[in-house]
């Protein structure tokens, strides 16, 4: 199925009927009936929560960071606390948690804040793992931006360790990715401190 994004205009090839299919099998391997009452529309829902879910993947759908024109601003600049959702590639369970992103202007250019929670939101909605994810927000923003420096560190709760397994439910996997001066002691340890996380010296 061919689903086309009126507002962008961009195509993305996503087979609906083929999602469905699989969730009849797996109801079907668990030992369910997928045509009992309750069940029967369940193939369809799950395919089209994918098909939001895994927007991600689309690159037509991760917009550009838009930038504009500050004078003399060359000071840190933090967004924090970007909620996101996204689809461990291994079990295709969810994680869900925040983001804090750090950046260092140059050229006279700060980044739009909306934009930049909306390239989190977008790029952590497909299956992935936290640790990738993390890095490729970096280096996108790094890239982007044209920044001196970027700071991205993720916190998120994993289902595949909360609801199977070893079942930890108040586990929190946290990643984090350093570019450019942000890669400095003094300046990593500034950033740390002000997004509210301690830094050990050793």
């Amino acid at each position: 199925m061919i689903i086309l994004n009126k507002k962008r205009k961009s195509v993305k090839m996503m087979d609906l009927k083929k999602i469905e299919q699989g969730v009849k099998l797996i109801l079907e391997g668990v030992g369910e009936n997928p045509d009992r009452e309750g069940l029967k529309e369940t193939p369809y829902r799950v395919s089209k929560s994918m098909a939001e879910l895994c927007r991600g993947l689309n690159p037509d759908e991760i917009k550009p960071v838009k930038t504009m024109s500050c004078q003399g601003q060359n000071e840190m600049i933090i967004v924090k606390d970007i909620s996101f959702s996204s689809m461990c590639e291994h079990h295709l369970l969810p994680f869900i948690g925040r983001c804090d992103v750090v950046y260092l202007p140059a050229n006279d250019r700060i980044a739009g804040l909306s934009s930049i929670v909306e390239m989190v939101e977008t790029m952590a909605a497909r299956p992935t793992i936290q640790e990738r994810l993390t890095t490729e927000i970096a280096d996108r923003l790094m890239t982007e931006l044209s920044a001196k420096g970027v700071m991205v560190v993720m916190e998120a709760e994993h289902m595949c360790l909360a609801m199977r397994g070893v079942k930890k439910r108040d586990s929190r996997i946290v990643t984090s990715a350093m570019r450019g001066y942000l890669t400095k002691l003094e300046t990593r340890t500034e950033a740390l401190s002000l997004i509210g996380r301690a830094i050990r010296v050793t």
